[in-house]
């Protein structure tokens, strides 16, 4: 019976039905950047787990929230979330998921910076096709509102502890400008293969950022590409992905293929969720000659 639920529901969530999905989970989207935000004022500290990668009690109750609220919202939807899957707790899944990662960028987070993010996408047969991404230290929410739609805000605390969703405006990822490529990269994470990618374009000025946030920052037309020439896990970047995608974005491979996730094969291997390097990009003609 469970199962024949599940296959239901993929029927169902390929094409969801965006804004009512987004209404629903948004106080609990505010709520865990609420508790992120409550956990840093008190003196948060981390630790390491066992792949050596920074974990903290904040991660948890975070992630928490979102997974009962995704619960109680699509309960025959199965939830991979990143503290979950650390823990050895990973669901059995059929052509959809839902990949929640309720605080990327803990190392940034951990050291007091702003730029970490609780990020919830609904994917399906490998596609992401829901996005929810917030930063709570700026109130930044970036959310999918259709399929060739994206959306954002800006909240105050007082608005993420209200939970009610905020006002939107559309957003669209932008051409890129004759001066230049405006790239984000990573605050922590670089590669001299990044630093050779980035040898074939004309490049006005790089930014670097933490998290997901910068999707959300390539969406809204604030920068143009995102290289990511390392390891990144699935739940990093899905909601970023969806909302990008819905922007008018992309994001495919240094090769040009797009990036898909929760394949069976990658899923079955060692390393089931790392996704492959990729690069973020606001329009297609972004690596077109390349």
């Amino acid at each position: 019976m469970q199962q024949k639920a599940t296959l239901e529901s993929v029927r169902e969530m390929v094409t969801p039905d965006h804004v009512q999905l987004a209404s629903r989970l948004t106080p609990a989207v505010l709520a865990a950047g609420v508790c992120l935000l409550g956990w840093r004022g008190r003196g948060v500290t981390g630790e390491r787990k066992a792949d050596g990668s920074p974990v903290s009690g904040a991660d948890r109750e975070a992630e928490s929230i979102v997974v009962a609220a995704l619960e109680n919202v699509a309960p025959t939807i199965p939830v991979i979330a990143e503290e979950a899957v650390s823990a050895g707790r990973v669901p059995a899944f059929f052509d959809a998921a839902f990949l929640v990662d309720a605080l990327d960028g803990t190392t940034e987070y951990l050291v007091g910076g702003n730029d970490f993010t609780v990020n919830v996408a609904l994917v399906a047969k490998g596609v992401p096709v829901f996005g929810m991404l917030l930063a709570p230290a700026s109130g930044r929410l970036f959310v999918t509102l259709g399929p060739k739609r994206a959306a954002a805000a800006v909240l105050s605390t007082t608005e993420m502890e209200a939970g009610a969703m905020p006002p939107l405006k559309d957003i669209a990822a932008v051409e890129p400008e004759s001066a230049g490529l405006r790239v984000l990269l990573s605050r922590t994470h670089r590669s001299d293969a990044t630093d050779s990618f980035l040898r074939q374009f004309k490049v006005a000025r790089i930014d670097r950022v933490g998290s997901s946030l910068k999707f959300g920052l390539i969406a809204a037309g604030e920068a143009d590409i995102y290289p990511r020439l390392g390891p990144t896990s699935a739940w990093d970047i899905a909601a970023g992905h969806a909302v990008l995608a819905a922007a008018g974005g992309s994001v495919i491979t240094p090769e040009g293929a797009p990036v898909t996730y929760l394949d069976r094969a990658r899923v079955a291997g060692p390393e089931p969720f790392l996704n492959p390097w990729f690069v973020a990009r606001g329009r297609p003609e972004i690596l077109q000659e390349v």
